[in-house]
């Protein structure tokens, strides 16, 4: 069942999936419609589940689910997983793909824009002093809602980026 991202408990567990380029606004609006109609059914061993899908900063898929209610299996954390698969598909295109997996790639947010900087190129990045330890990062691996709201955007020495501002 649909709950409004909003609505969703401080407790709600979360996945965050960052895409690989900034979505259009008719993307935006599918994957919004696509994801709302998945989260009405999504269901764990026949029992439903509530859900929500937001996209946020154009470039984040975050698919939450109030685990008090009931819990997620694994079949249904797949049946999610399949959903953003299906995003892929449907956003890439014969000259660029498309993806939501591409661990390669770390955000950041300046000036509340977002820029994306390949994991091979950080070092070098922090070297020049073009990303500094106060550069807001955005840690992908928050657990649930509360985490979030209050550590999903952080400055790149609190998170595991901070190892290269010890050797820059």
């Amino acid at each position: 069942m649909y709950i409004p991202f909003e609505d969703m408990p401080s407790q709600a567990r979360v996945w965050i999936y960052q895409a690989s380029r900034p979505l259009s606004q008719a993307e935006e609006n599918y994957a919004m419609q696509l994801g709302q109609q998945f989260a009405i059914a999504w269901s764990a061993h026949g029992k439903p589940l509530q859900a929500s899908v937001k996209i946020f900063h154009q470039r984040f898929l975050i698919v939450a689910v109030n685990e008090d209610y009931n819990q997620a299996s694994g079949c249904a954390i797949d049946a999610s997983v399949a959903l953003v698969k299906e995003l892929e598909e449907k956003f890439s295109t014969e000259r660029e793909s498309f993806s939501f997996f591409d661990r390669t790639k770390v955000a950041f947010l300046y000036q509340n824009e977002v820029f994306v900087e390949s994991t091979t190129a950080l070092k070098k990045q922090i070297t020049e002093g073009k990303i500094t330890p106060d550069t807001l990062t955005f840690n992908n691996l928050v657990k649930n809602v509360e985490e979030l709201n209050k550590g999903w955007v952080i400055p790149a020495k609190d998170s595991w980026l901070s190892r290269y501002f010890k050797t820059a």
